[in-house]
This record gives structure tokens, C-alpha cells and sequence, in this order.
């Protein structure tokens, strides 16, 4: 492909960030376009009739800002840039057009027809589950393709044909130099959370791409941040995207509250255990998996239901206590990094960093697991005394203004920010895996999750379809 206009427009992007605060939502930006028209449906926007009945029957029926913004530029094959806050929809703004433009057409063995790329397995499984409903309308297959999960059940599904591959960009790696995966006749990429990409030692690999694939192809880059780390990839990606940056910066989202809670070191355990005591969900960040897993056993010990996310723990490890939460059998998921990006939560209404993270980014990504699809959240960083002065620097580069507020654990005031009181005492018990049934078969929770997330096959494919998950939620516009 050919690089975009000599102005980066990553660089131009990271310039911006003031003007974008005071910037309403649905703005484009392309060399000689106009404001991108904001549909209210979706068969506005050119949307074929298959997947448009889906979105009716998955009760989606208007589309979001990003979507409404991106899918007219998108249909037609431009390439495009797109920032959209998490949460916002970007996974259907460019799954929908992914997957309509692909359809009609069969892969063959080792040739898949389109591909999305993330940075990790939390983004490719929530990919999968949300495109999953629309693969099928259209009779697209799709694949996962991601590392911590056997090689060979994944080249076992690219053998067998899937027209929409969803990889992260070290195990597609693997399988290209093995011979399972060939990029010839790809004809649409999306690089989704290209910033994380960026920043993770991923950009060799992903700008290795454009040599292995058409050079006609439709190229699509979104996230919720989009800066000066990423303009090599738009430059070296992209040629003459449409650009959308659609809904104000995540930290000025009118219905998320930002708040810092002044708190001892004597003081904060006590403090994180009575606000994971609250009446409702709470997501806890803290900044190690050490310290992860120990605050995860103390948790159940006083009556807490609690599970760990972190990137030691397994891909079905992590899916289970994901499929725990949602169903509501545990109300307090301790998470690392590795949960602020690409994990949807409906109505989670807190999120709290236990430790406050080093980087903005992760500090919007991370909130961003509340708030979502217009719906209210809170997001609480506890800030020790000698954290003052990162985190006021951290705030200030995300663009929030947030309250500060001395607490103790004991005081009325946490209990009115947080909900937090005091907890039962009683121990719970966190029950392991249970058996996973299949088309097919029945396996062990472990080996079952992995066959699980592999692959989705569309009606009348004359193989049992593999359901993607078994725990019900409700349905939004990913």
C-alpha cells in the first residue's frame, strides 16, 4: 500500500487534544469529505439485509456514533482511521463492513479472505463474540488465532477453510512461517486497538504485513486513542484513509465520574476490601499479579466472591472467571492490565484502581470497562501520599478534572463514593470448572474453553456449529 498524506495523522491527532474535549460527538476528517451524516438506522447506511435482520434479532437498532460515522466509508472499501472511546461500538463500525464485503465469497485450505488483528486474547475472544451473530447471518466462518491455546487445533481450522481469521500478531506469525496460513487473498485487515499494538513491541510484525498481502485490499485501523505512536503504522498501513475520531476523549465522558481517594498505606487493604464488600460488581486494577492473586484468596476468605485476571493465568482460566462475573456468581473480578482493553462488561457500574496505573492510556482504558454505551459508571483511583504527584501528571495528560477526597476505611464518606461497607466475614467458596458440552462431545472445562473459542461455522455448514459461549448476557452495540 501506498502511505498516507505527509501530514501523520496520528501525530496531527495526538496535536489535538485539547480542541477534541471541547469537540462534539460525530466529527470526520478527510481531505476533501464532509462530516460523516449521522444515520439512524442501520439500513441508512448501506448496511446489506442479512446482517442489518441480525442486528434486529441481537434487538440493535440504531447504530452509535462510530458506526453511524465509519460504515458509508467503510461499505465502499475506503480505508479508514477511526478513534471511537471503549465502549463506543468500534468492533461492529468495522466488523459489520468487514464482513459484509466478504460475503458471497468461500476461502479456500490455509487462505482466509479477511483478517482482524489485536493485541491480545481478550480483544480476539471479544471480537469473536461479537461478530459471531453476523458471521453467521452472511455464512462467513470465523477463526481464532491466538497464543496460550495449541497451535495445531488452530492450523487444524485454517486447513479446514475460515474466511475471517482473528489473530494476534505473534501466533499469525507462527502459523504464516508454518505454512498454515497464507495472506494472498486477503482482502480486508483491521487493526483494532492499534495503539496498544504499537506500544507492545508488535510494530515490526504488523508493518511487516502490507508486503504479504494484495496491495488493493481495504485497510481499516481503529482504537480509543490514536497518537504519535501510531502514525508509522498509519503511514506504513493506510493510503488516503477517511478519518473519524467520534465522541469526546474517553476521560470527558459526561457519564463517567472520575474521583481520587486520598488514602494511607496502613489504611488501603482495609479500604479495598470493604469497597469489593459493596452491593454490586466492582472491577479492581491493581499492578501486579502477585499482588492480584493475594488480594484475590484474601477476598473469598471474608466473604467476597472473587476471581483473578491476569496474563498468568490461562486463556479458558480467564474466560471462566469472565463467564462467572457476567452471570453474577462472582461480583469482583482483581484484574491486571490485561482486562483493560477489549473486555465487555454490561452495567458495570465501578471500576477502582487499586494501584493507579503508570500511563493515562491504561488509566482511560481501564475506566473504560464502565460508562459504557452511554450508561453511568464511576471510575476511583486510590492515590497513596507520595502518589500524588504522578497521578495529578497522569490526570492531567488524560484530560480529566476528577474530585479528590481524603477517606479512611471506616468513614461514611467512602461508603456513599464506593458503596463500600463492611464485609460478611462468612468464607465463600469458588467452585473449579464444571464440564463444557460440545457438538461432538464432552470435555474438560480446560480443553473444552479452547475448543470453544477455535472456531464459529454458519448454519448448513454440515458440521456441528461450535457455540461461542454458554452463559447469557444482554446484548449492545460492541
Amino acid at each position: 500500500m501506498g502511505t498516507a498524506p505527509a501530514a501523520g495523522f496520528a501525530e496531527s491527532l495526538g496535536t489535538e487534544r485539547t480542541a477534541e474535549t471541547r469537540r462534539t460527538a460525530g466529527t470526520a476528517r478527510a481531505a476533501g469529505t464532509a462530516p460523516a451524516p449521522m444515520a439512524t438506522s442501520f439500513a441508512e447506511l448501506g448496511l446489506p439485509a442479512a446482517p442489518s435482520a441480525a442486528l434486529t434479532a441481537e434487538r440493535i437498532t440504531a447504530p452509535f456514533p462510530i458506526q453511524a460515522a465509519t460504515l458509508p466509508s467503510s461499505l465502499a472499501g475506503r480505508d479508514v482511521l477511526g478513534r471511537g472511546r471503549t465502549g463506543s461500538g468500534k468492533t461492529l463500525a468495522f466488523g459489520l463492513a468487514l464482513l459484509a464485503r466478504t460475503a458471497g465469497r468461500r476461502a479456500e485450505p490455509r487462505e482466509p479472505l479477511a483478517l482482524v488483528l489485536v493485541p491480545t486474547r481478550e480483544p480476539a475472544q471479544q471480537v469473536t463474540e461479537a461478530l459471531a451473530p453476523y458471521a453467521r447471518a452472511v455464512r462467513l466462518r470465523l477463526a481464532t488465532v491466538v497464543g496460550g491455546m495449541p497451535i495445531r487445533r488452530q492450523a487444524a481450522v485454517l486447513r479446514g477453510g475460515a474466511e475471517v481469521v482473528i489473530a494476534t500478531p505473534g501466533r499469525l506469525r507462527d502459523l504464516v512461517d508454518r505454512g498454515d496460513c497464507r495472506l494472498a487473498r486477503i482482502r480486508a485487515v483491521v487493526l483494532d486497538e492499534a495503539d496498544q499494538m504499537a506500544g507492545m513491541g508488535f510494530l515490526s510484525q504488523v508493518t511487516a504485513l502490507p508486503a504479504q498481502l494484495p496491495a488493493d485490499g481495504q485497510r481499516m485501523l481503529f482504537s480509543a486513542t490514536l497518537d504519535r505512536r501510531v502514525d508509522r503504522l498509519v503511514r506504513r498501513f493506510l493510503s488516503e484513509p477517511v478519518v473519524h475520531h467520534v465522541d469526546p476523549p474517553a476521560g470527558t465522558v459526561g457519564t463517567m465520574d472520575h474521583r481520587l481517594l486520598h488514602v494511607t498505606a496502613e489504611d488501603k487493604r482495609a479500604v479495598t476490601i470493604r469497597i469489593a464488600a459493596r452491593e454490586g460488581r466492582v472491577l479492581l486494577f491493581l499492578a501486579g499479579k502477585r499482588a492480584a492473586d493475594r488480594l484475590t484468596r484474601t477476598l473469598p476468605a471474608g466473604g467476597i466472591p472473587a476471581a483473578v485476571l491476569h496474563g498468568g493465568k490461562s486463556q479458558p482460566q480467564r474466560g471462566h472467571a469472565l463467564a462467572r462475573f457476567r452471570s453474577g456468581e462472582i461480583t469482583v473480578p482483581v484484574a491486571t492490565n490485561v482486562a483493560a482493553r477489549g473486555i465487555h462488561i454490561d452495567d458495570l457500574g465501578l471500576v477502582v484502581n487499586v494501584d493507579p496505573p503508570a500511563d493515562h492510556k491504561d488509566y482511560l482504558h481501564r475506566g473504560g470497562r464502565t460508562a459504557r454505551a452511554g450508561a453511568r459508571g464511576r471510575d476511583v483511583t486510590l492515590v497513596l501520599p507520595d502518589q500524588r504527584g504522578s497521578v495529578n501528571k497522569m490526570m492531567a495528560d488524560a484530560g480529566i478534572s476528577a474530585r479528590g477526597t481524603a477517606v479512611h476505611s471506616a468513614d461514611a464518606e467512602l461508603a456513599r463514593i464506593t458503596g463500600a461497607r463492611t464485609p460478611s466475614g462468612v468464607p465463600v467458596v469458588i467452585a473449579p470448572p464444571v464440564a463444557v458440552t460440545h457438538a461432538g462431545g464432552t470435555t474438560a472445562g480446560r480443553s473444552g474453553r479452547r475448543r470453544q473459542a477455535a472456531r464459529i461455522l454458519p448454519p448448513g455448514s454440515g458440521r456441528g456449529a461450535v457455540r461461542t459461549r454458554s452463559v447469557p448476557r444482554r446484548r449492545s452495540a460492541a
